[in-house]
């Protein structure tokens, strides 16, 4: 994924094993520049930055990538209550801190806004900045596709994998060859104009390789979280982005978020998705490289001062 590769394992207070790259032999790390911490969605991957690493990679910026608790590389043993943002957050926290890694900016996308907001909440110290596109802070099912639906078949599909968890697991690892499935997800959640099947064919080949039970707890772990009690409470300079064609989290949530985070931007992608930095990556990296050199740049004003 990076020119060079410092691929490594971590393992937590609690003894889960993370999986993490970097771009950087951690003992080379530049403290004078910031590390882009990137944060990947609901059943995403990596691979949602696969225009993002190339840019900033070539423009001198090192980079953290890693895998949450219960997801591809990092340990998928033991209780997956324990897969959630508290612990989401605090294994960050515990492998910045075993990188000696002070100087971040951290960019989510989806409920990977959801772990940036819980993570600025609970370690403000870690961050210089964070970058936020299309997340949401109300339950995710009382709003996507504009409309209560999530919520009202959530259930009934929750009820149909408990009674026949074979024949659901079978259509979950192996869905992603069904083009109708495909189609599906292409439609719903990316710019058709912009996007190539192959990204979403790799996307929902990833999602096959996590388990089964995985997308009901995180559907629940979103729409439990209360961090929009906390927004106003958190400090970090933050870029909010949304596409304005995003059928699964409306733009107007990030107004929302605009709104009650006290130093914030809103940056709506016309013609974007609920993916825009792979719509549109040469506008979204420009917007994003802006930002973070404003934050650089106040970050070297203070330390004159």
């Amino acid at each position: 994924m990076f020119k060079k590769n410092h691929p490594n394992y971590f393992y937590t207070s609690d003894g889960i094993r993370i999986f993490y790259n970097t771009n950087f032999h951690h003992e080379t790390v530049d403290h004078n520049r910031p590390v882009l911490v990137l944060i990947y969605g609901l059943l995403c991957s990596n691979n949602h930055y696969k225009y993002q690493i190339p840019y900033f990679e070539e423009r001198g910026y090192q980079i953290l990538i890693h895998d949450y608790r219960f997801h591809y590389a990092s340990s998928q043993e033991g209780d997956i209550e324990t897969c959630n943002f508290p612990n989401i957050t605090k294994d960050l926290h515990e492998l910045l801190g075993e990188l000696q890694i002070k100087n971040t900016i951290f960019v989510g996308h989806s409920m990977g806004v959801n772990i940036c907001l819980e993570h600025a909440r609970r370690y403000p110290q870690d961050l210089k900045g964070q970058i936020l596109i299309s997340g949401t802070v109300v339950p995710p099912q009382d709003i996507m596709f504009d409309s209560n639906m999530v919520d009202i078949v959530s259930p009934h599909l929750k009820t149909f994998t408990d009674n026949y968890p074979a024949l659901f697991k079978n259509f979950w690892k192996h869905s992603y060859k069904n083009p109708i499935a495909q189609y599906m997800i292409f439609d719903g959640g990316f710019n058709k104009k912009q996007v190539e099947m192959e990204f979403i064919q790799l996307y929902m080949k990833k999602i096959s390789e996590l388990p089964e039970a995985l997308f009901f707890h995180l559907l629940k772990l979103m729409h439990d979280h209360d961090v929009i009690n906390h927004l106003e409470f958190i400090t970090a300079p933050t870029l909010v982005i949304g596409g304005d064609k995003d059928k699964i989290i409306p733009n107007y949530l990030q107004r929302i978020l605009t709104t009650h985070l006290p130093v914030s931007e809103l940056y709506i992608v016309k013609d974007g998705s609920h993916v825009p930095q792979a719509d549109f990556p040469e506008l979204i990296n420009q917007r994003l490289l802006r930002f973070i050199n404003k934050i650089e740049k106040n970050n070297a004003s203070t330390k004159q001062l």
